[in-house]
C-alpha cells in the first residue's frame, strides 16, 4: 500500500536564520523571515521549551555538545536518513533527522523555517515532540522523540488488515492529533500511514504524528493553494488547483482508515487513473474484505471520502461520529493510568501552592519527561479534555472536578489559573504534566539535570538572569525575572549554580507551600501503600503509586528511576516496599 509522492516542492532544506523564500507557490507565503519565538509562543505554551533552541541556533551551540550520534538508521525520508542519537547527560534515545542544504532551492527556504516553528510549538499526546534544533553551514539537525514502535504502515504490513476495534482506536488517536492541529488553524497536508509512528512495540502503544514539512498555519478566511502530499492520499480539492482548506487532512485520514480496514489502497492504477478516481470520489470496494467492515465504519469512511469539502466531516465532527464514540475501547497501554483519580486532583490542588520559580522549573521539566513518565497521567488529561482539541478549558476542568470530585468553582478557579501559565484561557498538555511532576511522576537526577541545562543555554554552569529571560521572557506568571532569581540564588551573586538549583528543587525553601503539600501527599500515598502491602504481595499488583512494580521474589522499578536510588528497601521475602526517606537520586516534591 505504498503510495508515490506528488511531484511538487518538498521540504528538503533551508537556512533557518533569515534567508529568504523567493517562491510563494512553494510555501503559501511570500514574506521572508527568521525563526520567530513569538510565532511559537502564539501557537502554544511551548515558547518556554522552544526558547533554548532558538538561542542554540543564534549562539552556535553544537549538536555534539548535547548528543552522541549513532549509525543506527531508524527510518528514511526525502531529505535523508533518520538516525539514532543519545543524550550525553541522560543516555536517552532520540531520533535525529538531518537536512542537507547543498541541494536546497530558494523556494524551500521559508518551508523549513515554517516546519520548525510549527513543530516546536506542538504539545499533544499523539504528536511527536521536537526536542532540539541545530545548524551548521551545510546541514540542519532536528532531534525528535524516539518512537520505537515503528510506522503504522509497518504494523499494517505485519497484520494485513486491522480489526474494526483496532482500526477504531488508531483512528481515534489520529483524529485527536488532527483536531488539535485544526483548532490552531494548522493543516498538516501530508497525512499518510508512514507519518504515524507507535511510541513503543506494545500492542496498545499510542500513535504519534510526525513530519511537518508541509504543515501550514493558515487564515481560515483564505484558501491554501500549494499542491503537496502523496498522490494516493491527496484530496480532490487539492488536485483541483482552485484552493482548499484544512479538510484536505480529513480526506487523507479517510484513505488511511480505509486501508486499515481492508488492507489495500482505495485508489489504484496509474497516476492519471488515480487522479480521475479521486476527483470522482470512486474508490475500490472489493466484496470480501469490505463486507467484513462494520456498517458504522463504512459510513465513517464514506463521510471522509466525500468529494465536496463542504459536505466532508471536519475533525471536530468526525470525533462525534458513532464509529469514534463507540464505547468499546481497548485496554490502556503499559504504564498508563486509568484516568482522573484522587491523587491527580490532589496534585492539581498542590500545584497552585508552588512559588513562581518552582512552577517555571516544573513547566520546563515537563518537556524532558520520557514516554513512560508521561503515560502515567496521559489518560487523565484525555479524560478532562472533553472537546478533544488537545487542551483543557475552565469549563472542562469544572465538569470533571466538580461533578466527579465535588470540588467547588471557587476552588477550581485558582487551580486553573496556576496551570494556565501561558494565560490563554486553556491548559496545554505540558502545563498539565508540570503539575504532575511532584507526586504522580518522580523527579529524579536525569530530569533535574535536563531542566538545569534547558535554563543554562550558554553552557556556563550557571542560570543567569539573561538565561531566564530567554527561556521565560521578562516575567513568568506575573513575577519578574529578578524576583524569580532571588528564590534560588542563596549566595546572592546574581546567578544560580547547579548545587543551588538542586537544593532548591529538593527542599524548596521555607516559603514554598507546594513542597510541603506534596510531602503530605507522598506520606499519604506511602501510608496507603503500606496498609495494602499484604494485598500487594498476595495479588502481585503490577503498578504502585510511583510507577514501581512489586513482585514477590523480585525487585523491579520503573526504568526512569534508578533501582539503587528509588526509595525502596527489600523485605525479608524479597518484596519491594516504599520507604519514607527521600532518595538523593529520586527526589519527590
Amino acid at each position: 500500500v505504498k503510495a508515490p509522492p506528488v511531484s511538487t516542492p518538498t521540504s528538503t532544506a533551508s537556512h533557518l536564520m533569515g534567508q529568504h523564500c523567493s517562491s510563494s507557490d512553494a510555501c503559501d507565503d511570500s514574506e521572508p523571515r527568521s525563526l520567530s519565538l513569538d510565532t511559537i509562543r502564539s501557537l502554544s505554551c511551548r515558547g518556554i521549551a522552544a526558547a533554548p533552541h532558538v538561542q542554540i541556533l543564534r549562539a552556535g551551540r553544537k549538536l555534539s555538545d548535547d548528543y552522541e550520534v549513532e549509525h543506527t538508521v531508524l527510518g528514511q525520508g526525502l531529505c535523508g536518513d533518520v538516525v539514532l542519537a543519545r543524550g550525553r547527560s541522560s543516555g536517552k534515545r532520540f531520533a535525529m533527522k538531518t537536512i542537507g542544504k547543498k541541494h536546497c532551492q530558494e523556494s524551500n527556504k521559508y518551508q523549513l523555517t515554517n516546519e520548525v516553528e510549527i513543530f516546536l510549538a506542538l504539545d499533544h499526546p499523539n504528536i511527536c515532540r521536537l526536542h532540539g534544533v541545530y545548524e551548521t553551514r551545510s546541514k540542519v539537525f532536528l532531534v525528535m522523540e524516539c518512537c520505537e514502535g515503528g510506522e503504522l504502515y509497518s504494523r499494517l504490513q505485519q497484520r494485513g488488515v486491522f480489526s474494526n476495534a483496532d482500526a477504531l482506536e488508531a483512528t481515534r488517536q489520529m483524529l485527536r492529533a488532527v483536531s488539535y492541529l485544526h483548532a490552531r488553524h494548522i493543516a498538516h497536508r501530508d497525512l499518510k500511514l508512514e507519518n504515524f509512528l507507535y511510541e513503543s512495540e506494545d500492542n496498545v502503544a499510542q500513535l504519534k504524528l510526525i513530519d511537518f514539512g508541509f504543515a501550514y498555519q493558515w487564515n481560515p478566511s483564505t484558501l491554501m493553494k500549494a499542491p503537496c502530499g502523496s498522490i494516493s492520499y491527496v484530496s480532490p480539492d487539492v488536485l483541483s488547483g482552485q484552493g482548499y482548506t484544512n479538510k484536505c487532512d480529513l480526506w487523507s485520514l479517510g484513505v488511511i482508515v480505509f486501508i486499515l480496514l481492508v488492507g489495500y489502497m482505495p485508489f489504484s492504477g496509474s497516476e492519471e487513473q488515480q487522479i480521475a478516481c479521486i476527483q470522482a470520489g470512486r474508490y475500490t470496494k472489493k466484496q470480501e474484505p469490505w463486507s467484513k467492515v462494520s456498517n458504522v465504519a463504512q459510513t465513517f469512511v464514506k463521510s471522509l471520502l466525500t468529494v465536496d469539502p463542504e459536505k466532508r466531516l471536519s475533525a471536530e465532527q468526525a470525533l462525534e461520529h458513532p464509529f469514534i464514540k463507540d464505547s468499546n475501547r481497548r485496554p490502556a497501554s503499559k504504564g498508563s493510568n486509568t484516568g482522573v483519580d484522587d491523587d491527580i486532583v490532589d496534585a492539581l490542588r498542590s500545584f497552585k501552592e508552588a512559588t513562581q520559580f518552582r512552577r517555571a522549573c516544573l513547566s520546563v521539566m515537563a518537556w524532558s519527561l520520557t514516554n513512560e513518565e508521561r503515560a502515567q497521567v496521559r489518560d487523565a488529561f484525555i479524560e478532562i479534555d472533553k472537546s478533544r482539541q488537545g487542551t483543557i478549558t475552565m469549563g472542562e476542568l469544572k465538569q470533571v472536578l466538580g461533578q466527579k470530585f465535588e470540588v467547588t468553582d471557587e476552588q477550581i478557579k485558582p487551580i486553573f489559573e496556576a496551570l494556565d501559565t501561558s494565560h490563554n484561557e486553556e491548559i496545554h498538555y505540558s502545563e498539565f504534566l508540570a503539575a504532575m511532576v511532584s507526586t504522580r511522576i518522580a523527579m529524579h537526577d536525569d530530569l533535574l539535570s535536563a531542566t538545569f541545562r534547558r535554563f543554562d543555554i550558554d553552557n556556563s554552569g550557571f542560570i543567569t538572569q539573561d538565561n531566564m529571560r530567554t527561556v521565560l521572557g521578562e516575567s513568568f506568571d506575573g513575577a519578574e525575572v529578578e524576583e524569580l532569581m532571588k528564590e534560588a540564588d542563596v549566595s546572592n551573586d546574581g546567578k544560580i549554580s547547579y548545587e543551588e538549583f538542586i537544593e532548591y528543587m529538593k527542599n524548596g525553601g521555607a516559603k514554598d507551600a507546594h513542597a510541603m503539600a506534596a510531602d503530605k501527599l507522598i506520606e499519604a500515598q506511602i501510608t496507603r501503600s503500606e496498609a495494602s502491602e499484604t494485598d500487594v504481595l498476595a495479588a502481585h499488583r503490577p503498578q504502585g503509586f510511583l510507577g514501581l512494580k512489586a513482585f514477590s521474589g523480585s525487585r523491579q522499578v520503573c526504568p526512569s528511576i534508578p533501582a539503587q536510588a528509588s526509595g525502596l528497601e527489600s523485605t525479608s521475602n524479597g518484596a519491594a516496599v516504599a520507604t519514607h526517606a527521600k532518595s538523593k537520586a529520586c527526589i519527590l516534591l
